[in-house]
């Protein structure tokens, strides 16, 4: 195994995961996975079920007591990972300020009401009327939020490809035009490979994305499991860097106080 990074992974500082920090850098070091990156959940939006649960100060003090303890065998970074930062800019400002983040990770989990993980609202759309309103939710992000990296685009396929299916191809205008704006913000692709440890079995973004991605000329990308437990640490990461290649990139990028750097891959 040759994993280069796991640049998304969820503590039990995030409200849904379940292994303490020491735990998950531990079976980073078991797999020689060189660097990781913690990036609790950051949610303040008014459907969350536990907004405000990261605590930045307590959990950054845990963090450089671990870069002691592992000094020499694993780097690790401070990332975060904020739900629709350009709806909460203000209380994105504030925890941005906190502690020295490494890098930020905007994600879109709720378009309007609806939870992009919620089988019932699935089986009341069709595939078109989700994965739009999902992209141009995406998309107006993108104008505004401040974040390097553009979190597990096409995420709503994880719980609604088993209910409709999914075809990229379908949405190409709409998705080119995201990561064209990637492409000129300077931010990565989070190419997270949890959806393939679920019944979908969906690398995020799609392969097909991916080769888009690289045929405009993109070239950041960061690689994560979305591990909630120390036992989804680098799972199917190489499965996910198989498919970077194949889709033509070489690099991915590491981020330290919110520079960017590529590496060969």
């Amino acid at each position: 195994m040759n994993i280069p990074q796991d640049y998304h992974m969820h503590s039990t500082f995030s409200e849904d995961g379940s292994s303490n920090p020491e735990k998950m850098c531990l079976q980073a070091i078991k797999l020689g996975i060189p660097e990781i990156g913690f990036t609790e959940h950051w949610d303040v939006g008014p459907y969350e079920k536990h907004p405000r649960f990261f605590q930045p100060e307590l959990w950054y003090a845990e963090l450089l007591r671990l870069r002691q303890v592992f000094t020499g065998q694993l780097t690790i970074r401070a990332g975060i990972e904020v739900a629709e930062p350009h709806l909460y800019p203000r209380e994105t400002a504030e925890v941005l300020a906190r502690v020295p983040f490494d890098y930020v990770l905007g994600s879109v989990h709720f378009v309007g009401s609806h939870f992009m993980f919620d089988q019932a609202y699935f089986r009341t759309q069709t595939p078109d009327s989700a994965y739009q309103a999902y992209f141009t939710e995406v998309e107006r992000l993108l104008q505004t939020a401040d974040l390097d990296v553009l979190s597990h685009l096409d995420v709503p396929v994880r719980t609604a490809k088993p209910i409709f299916g999914y075809d990229p191809a379908r949405y190409e205008a709409q998705v080119r035009r995201i990561l064209q704006v990637v492409i000129d913000r300077n931010l990565a692709l989070d190419v997270n490979a949890a959806g393939l440890r679920k019944t979908a079995q969906n690398l995020m973004p799609d392969p097909l994305i991916l080769k888009w991605y690289a045929d405009m000329g993109g070239e950041r990308l960061t690689l994560g499991s979305d591990a909630h437990q120390a036992d989804q640490v680098g799972l199917h990461l190489q499965a996910a860097l198989d498919q970077i290649r194949l889709a033509g990139l070489t690099h991915i990028t590491r981020f330290e106080l919110r520079q960017a750097r590529l590496i060969p891959i």
